[in-house]
């Protein structure tokens, strides 16, 4: 009875653990506004900020200056094991022109967007709640990860992998 009962508590953890830092970050496929397919493995080598977010999110609309600002500060900056700042936004819509338009609106500059219609992403990465961020590193290490990657948060968890 004792093991059941122990089982029966470690069962909802163990279905809803997420991704760790520390951890190589899963490669998954997904397509950006223009149809193409996308993959996170494209970017190996660079610092990623893999950033799941939805047009219909207010608060994923209030972060996205921040991570405008944190693009536009990083992009070309030297870091210790990569070459280079990328977010890779990944959008859970359900549907196509909001987050295109969202995109439009927000000022979302980088070139890399995809739209996980399906959820793939998002359950490989056990995303919860939006938003919700993954700071890779150049080896494709998770660094970060969730409320740590809001607000000044975000600079601050990049500034620790630059090359000084």
């Amino acid at each position: 009875m004792k093991n059941i009962l122990i089982l029966l508590f470690l069962f909802p953890v163990i279905s809803f653990s997420q991704i760790q830092n520390g951890m190589k970050a899963i490669d998954f496929t997904l397509l950006d506004p223009n149809g193409k397919q996308v993959s996170l493995s494209d970017y190996k080598g660079k610092v990623v900020l893999l950033d799941f977010w939805a047009s219909w999110c207010g608060p994923c609309r209030k972060e996205n200056p921040n991570v405008v600002e944190a693009y536009k500060k990083y992009k070309n900056q030297k870091f210790r094991n990569a070459k280079g700042f990328v977010v890779l936004s990944v959008s859970l819509d359900r549907s196509e022109q909001p987050w295109k338009d969202a995109i439009k609106a927000d000022g979302l500059i980088w070139d890399s967007h995809v739209w996980d219609k399906e959820g793939v992403a998002m359950n490989k990465y056990g995303v919860r709640y939006i938003p919700h961020g993954f700071l890779i590193d150049g080896e494709g290490n998770v660094v970060a990860q969730g409320e740590a990657l809001r607000g000044l948060g975000l600079h601050v968890e990049i500034e620790k992998l630059i090359k000084y």
